[in-house]
């Protein structure tokens, strides 16, 4: 089941850096509304309760419902931007969705049976070249995540873009520019092992020795 997100929200009349400020001493978050056949709407968050949605992975990709003095409003987190050392988040934009439309969304990949992929039993290592893929779809079809199975996947192999099964309704952006751009996404590689000469590391230990007393002239 998908997790539902509400955000409540107020129109914000006074703009510029100060009121920016004054907003959030008052545990305020200023953000923009923009996109669609409506024009760009300024508003007011509660900081707590958007910091509260921000702990969600799911919240960035899924499509939220904004009150704005009573009205509902369709969009998706945009751009957000934190104060470098304080727990504060200092503005957010949200885009309009038209449920009509197409929209471009960048969606956390779930990596899913490591510990039981047939190349980690065989003492490989997991690397993760992506964490989250762009993806086209209508609003209604906007998945959380994709989850990709490794149980399968042995040393010397990798995932790519092309290989991940998509819900019904998406399509990955990178494909449709060619095959060029069908990346991994994840691989097994052989775990490499040192091994140290013996003669190295004899000649080591002995230039890590203390000289005696009497090669040091006492």
């Amino acid at each position: 089941m998908q997790e539902t997100f509400e955000l409540t929200a107020e129109v914000r009349a006074d703009k510029g850096k100060g009121a920016s400020r004054r907003l959030r001493r008052e545990n305020g978050v200023p953000a923009i509304l923009y996109g669609g056949s409506a024009e760009p709407q300024s508003i007011t968050l509660k900081q707590n309760e958007l910091a509260h949605h921000l702990e969600h992975e799911a919240f960035y990709s899924h499509v939220l419902t904004i009150s704005i003095d009573g009205k509902s409003e369709k969009a998706i987190l945009r751009d957000l931007q934190r104060h470098p050392f304080k727990a504060i988040i200092m503005h957010v934009d949200f885009l309009r969705i038209d449920e009509k439309s197409h929209l471009r969304m960048n969606v956390p990949l779930h990596f899913i049976s490591e510990e039981d992929a047939a190349g980690v039993k065989e003492g490989g290592l997991v690397t993760h070249l992506s964490t989250d893929v762009e993806v086209s779809c209508l609003a209604k079809d906007l998945p959380e995540y994709i989850e990709i199975d490794l149980s399968d996947l042995e040393i010397g192999e990798s995932i790519h873009l092309s290989q991940i099964k998509l819900p019904k309704g998406v399509e990955i952006v990178a494909l449709t520019h060619g095959a060029d751009h069908d990346l991994a996404v994840v691989s097994i590689h052989k775990a490499k092992v040192i091994v140290e000469d013996d003669a190295v590391v004899a000649s080591e230990e002995l230039a890590g020795e203390e000289p005696s007393g009497d090669e040091s002239g006492e």
